[in-house]
């Protein structure tokens, strides 16, 4: 059944790429693949891009870029290679979420969530419309935690990290606490894992660091999102007149304190339920997206599949309320400019993600952690068997 959903949603968010123009985030990135033509995936960094952007996307993504303007040589419309990857990172986020719950709760509850995140109004919009590397970097993330904990396979889980920061750096938060609950598997899982990101993240940062350090910095380590006020903490803070003088830090260098408490969340709540790992990446990429002090609609793809994880009725109403929000936002006059019903819409849904941010919290809490001063000794002892888990602390 999720098979199905998944390949039935992949097949609508192709259509929607080939039939429609999408934002201007699909033009952008048209330039950039022509700019990365002319500069290399390398040198792009450094230059000025006179009529687009600041280029802000880590190393793979001009890779896969390029690889997308030689596909686009052969007669593929460059808009729909550009949403390509994102409906394809859906197909398997399915796939991936059934495996997550299934091993925390009943196949049906398993079935319910990988069929939610196929027919995920937020992820068809954001992926199928708009096609930034958001959705492609999440799942990378969720299949890191899956493959640690649930796996045992923590050189590819290595490498799934790495892959996740290097198309897009958000999930950057998540880092420590994979990297926590690697160490206390023991040292060979420690090491293992240890070395597929390090090999990855080599091979692929390297040569960037190497030739344009801070370009790499300023575009990409120090980006702070755009100045728009439609979401979240700024959107409040605006909504009630607060001092401009603290808008303008928690947009500034102030965005690094929310950023700190993400990565500390992940932390905590890896050390306290290590099996837990899945449910810890989602809740703390959901947490950064509530925290978070930019806007932009694909945004809204950090929490989508999380919630999922965390249960079929948080991801359920977030996808349903956000995803309302942005469709209406991109059928708006730009994606970056929302009406007032958008604004409202999306209000609502910082609340109903605030509330699943609380849910996840405690059902992950709620499993039974390992004994006091006995940590795993190995990857294997990580998860724990569904029947020790007390009634009802299941993440369902």
């Amino acid at each position: 059944m999720v098979l199905i959903a998944a390949a039935a949603g992949l097949v609508t968010r192709m259509l929607i790429a080939a039939n429609m123009p999408g934002p201007a985030d699909v033009r952008i990135f048209h330039g950039f693949a022509k700019a990365i033509v002319l500069y290399g995936p390398i040198r792009i960094y450094e230059q000025p891009l006179p009529g687009l952007p600041v280029y802000n996307h880590p190393p793979l993504a001009g890779w896969m870029l390029l690889g997308l303007d030689e596909l686009s040589e052969l007669g593929i419309p460059f808009g729909t290679l550009i949403r390509s990857p994102a409906s394809i990172a859906d197909f398997f986020c399915a796939l991936l979420v059934f495996e997550i719950v299934r091993r925390r709760a009943s196949t049906g509850a398993a079935v319910a969530c990988g069929v939610g995140v196929a027919a995920s109004p937020v992820l068809i919009a954001t992926s199928g419309y708009h096609g930034n590397t958001d959705a492609v970097a999440i799942t990378f993330a969720l299949a890191a935690a899956h493959l640690l904990v649930d796996r045992k396979a923590p050189l590819a889980a290595g490498l799934a990290a790495a892959l996740s920061i290097s198309v897009k750096f958000i999930p950057v938060v998540v880092i420590p606490a994979l990297f926590l609950v690697a160490l206390r598997a023991g040292r060979p899982v420690f090491v293992r894992f240890s070395a597929g990101f390090a090999a990855l993240v080599a091979l692929v940062w390297g040569p960037v660091l190497v030739t344009v350090p801070e370009s790499l910095k300023e575009n990409v380590l120090e980006y702070a999102g755009g100045g728009y006020r439609l979401w979240g903490l700024v959107r409040f803070a605006d909504l009630f007149g607060l001092p401009q003088s603290f808008i303008t830090f928690i947009e500034g260098n102030g965005h690094f304190l929310f950023v700190l408490v993400c990565v500390a969340a992940g932390v905590w709540l890896a050390w306290l339920r290590p099996a837990q790992l899945p449910v810890v990446v989602a809740v703390t990429m959901s947490l950064l997206l509530l925290l978070s002090t930019a806007s932009a609609l694909q945004y809204l793809t950090w929490a989508a599949a999380g919630l999922f994880v965390v249960g079929f009725w948080e991801g359920a109403a977030y996808s349903c309320l956000l995803g309302l929000t942005a469709v209406l936002g991109y059928r708006g006059r730009s994606a970056v400019h929302w009406s007032e019903t958008v604004l409202h819409l999306a209000e609502a849904g910082w609340v109903v993600l605030a509330a699943g941010l609380v849910s996840g919290i405690r059902k992950i809490l709620a499993t039974r952690p390992f004994p006091p001063g006995q940590p795993p000794a190995g990857c294997g002892t990580l998860t724990a068997p569904r029947t020790s888990q007390p009634t009802g602390s299941a993440v369902n």
